[in-house]
């Protein structure tokens, strides 16, 4: 599905009734200046989804290049080493 395209003088004149559409369907906005794309408006809790899902990923992308490089424990050394804290 394409984002809805909103031009910026309409943000200026409909904030409100803007915002509360996106709080609604939760769908992001294009905002675009002069015809051409220039940002991106979203719900906040949106928003926030998409950040613990963008570090989810960074993680799995760090998990795989320890893999990659050997640098891994045993399941035995980490158990080990957390009963340490405990």
């Amino acid at each position: 599905m394409l984002p809805r395209l909103v031009p910026v003088t309409d943000i200026k004149r409909k904030a409100m009734e803007i915002i509360s559409s996106l709080q609604q369907n939760q769908e992001p906005l294009v905002i675009t200046q002069h015809g051409r794309e220039a940002a991106v408006l979203m719900d906040v809790t949106s928003y926030r989804m998409q950040e613990r899902k963008l570090a989810l990923l960074e993680g799995i992308i760090r998990g795989q290049q320890a893999l990659a490089e050997g640098r891994t424990r045993s399941h035995e050394d980490v158990m080990a080493r957390t009963a340490k804290w405990a």
